[in-house]
């Protein structure tokens, strides 16, 4: 059972934070931005996300991130992922929420690869998704990962993502891969894409 608190910070409002096992997912901070500059200018990283390593300067990419972490946009919401220890070791969103056709789409990105393969991403998944079943009414969550990129096909499918179909998107091959709430209105099981 996990413990959350608050809601996503925009100006003064409460910092989100959810609590559960050896994970901690919270609100963004502006000292989050050394990290988040430093992995979205890895070659290495964003090959998974099949973009090009940021360019903007560091100057510029801090004074935007203060911006956003200020005034988060809508329809999403990126949280920090901490250890046991409280070190930012990556980040989790949801973006494009869409609660008329009831369905989000899900990101995650473990930047510190001595956490690559022990869990934490599949952990850091699930408690997104019990966030946001429990705080929307979307019963569907999806994501695409690239083809080749089994390892977080695995992470994914043990927070019970099951693959649906493939996409190619921007000359790269995407699976993807969904979760739903289950029909009584509960959160699915998991492991399970139906609660069955």
């Amino acid at each position: 059972m996990s413990n959350a608190t608050g809601r996503p910070s925009s100006g003064n409002a409460t910092a989100m934070r959810i609590e559960h096992g050896r994970l901690t997912l919270r609100s963004k901070r502006p000292e989050d931005a050394r990290d988040d500059y430093a992995w979205r200018s890895d070659p290495e990283l964003v090959k998974f996300d099949a973009v090009p390593p940021l360019r903007m300067s560091w100057e510029d990419y801090q004074r935007v991130y203060a911006g956003e972490v200020r005034n988060p946009p809508g329809r999403q919401l990126s949280l920090g992922i901490e250890d046991e220890a409280g070190l930012h070791i990556g980040n989790v969103m949801y973006y494009n929420l869409d609660e008329f056709a009831g369905q989000v789409e899900l990101g995650i990105m473990i930047g510190n690869s001595d956490y690559w393969s022990r869990g934490y991403g599949a952990e850091a998944v699930r408690l997104m998704v019990e966030h946001i079943f429990e705080s929307t009414s979307v019963h569907r969550v999806f994501l695409h990962t690239l083809t080749w990129n089994v390892r977080a096909q695995k992470s994914f499918g043990k927070a019970g993502f099951v693959p649906v179909g493939e996409v190619l998107r921007n000359g790269y091959n995407f699976v993807i891969m969904e979760l739903w709430r289950a029909m009584d209105g509960s959160r699915p099981a998991s492991g399970s894409p139906t609660g069955a």
